[in-house]
């Protein structure tokens, strides 16, 4: 298994409701930083459409129900040829529709790989104004890579809810990817605070593509950003971009490093020598997590 990876993150303005627009920005971007090295690349959530909606606007109506796609769908299809001839993996923000019924749409991200395509996973936590036109997806998703299993979020998944990032880094994840749409209204340390308290409690690697400038109603931080341990224990590092509440976070397109996972210790996972077992105790876990249900 591999240890170093060159990762991009992404800050992305978007052309609200210009799909086509987007897309080809997103290749643009895809190609740059391909050229500069990145092995993956990540973009923010939503990147495909624009992230924001107009609450009058029947559920049928909004611009995410209109310019949601199948995955894999045509624009997903165009940007997995790209994709493949680059030889890198990618990990994109977008609208899916669901395949069963056309009028379920999920906050998606979709997943790429020198291969191909690789699957999507599909927001499990939906923040208010969401619901309004996206249904909740059901299950995390992962996806095998020569440096191990990386893991996939959204946003309000990462920052508000920890069993996320703890199920990925249990299953053996040393890097996970978050897709973002972090806007000014969210106030600038609940970001920054939960993602410098993961990698510290944790010990992996969290990747961070963001919306940034405005959208349609929302000003959005920027402040895409590779923040992770380093070989001090209790220490992480901003190994690029910046925190959401640091004022050079709009000061750029693509961020990118060479990091090292083998970093990612995570000991709570591993047999403690002193007892001979986990840390971690799942069995515990889910009989508190089953009195809560």
């Amino acid at each position: 298994m591999k240890d170093k990876i060159n990762i991009a993150a992404v800050n992305f303005k978007t052309s609200w409701g210009n799909k086509q627009d987007n897309l080809e920005r997103i290749k643009d971007n895809l190609i740059e930083a391909a050229g500069k090295g990145a092995e993956l690349i990540l973009f923010p959530e939503m990147a495909l459409t624009g992230y924001d909606d107009v609450k009058e606007t029947p559920r049928s109506e909004k611009m995410q129900t209109r310019l949601a796609e199948l995955i894999p769908g045509p624009s997903t299809s165009e940007l997995e040829q790209l994709i493949k001839e680059l030889e890198v993996y990618a990990v994109i923000g977008m609208p899916e529709r669901d395949e069963k019924d056309s009028s379920i749409i999920y906050n998606a991200q979709a997943a790429f790989g020198p291969e191909g395509f690789i699957g999507s996973y599909r927001k499990m936590h939906l923040p208010p104004p969401e619901p309004k036109w996206a249904t909740r997806g059901e299950e995390p998703f992962l996806f095998e890579t020569p440096w191990g299993p990386i893991g996939m979020a959204i946003c309000y998944d990462i920052y508000t809810f920890p069993e996320m990032v703890r199920y990925y880094t249990a299953k053996g994840c040393r890097l996970i990817l978050n897709s973002t749409a972090y806007a000014y209204t969210h106030g600038p340390l609940v970001g920054p605070r939960t993602l410098e308290a993961y990698v510290l409690i944790n010990g992996v690697y969290i990747a961070t593509a963001n919306l940034v400038g405005e959208d349609l109603s929302n000003i959005f931080y920027g402040g895409s950003q590779i923040l992770g341990p380093t070989d001090k224990s209790g220490n992480l590092c901003y190994y690029a971009g910046h925190s959401f509440a640091d004022d050079r976070a709009a000061d750029y397109a693509i961020c990118s490093a060479e990091i090292d996972l083998s970093l990612a210790r995570r000991m709570q996972f591993h047999i403690n020598p002193k007892t001979g077992t986990r840390d971690f105790r799942p069995d515990k876990y889910i009989q508190m997590y089953k009195e809560l249900l």
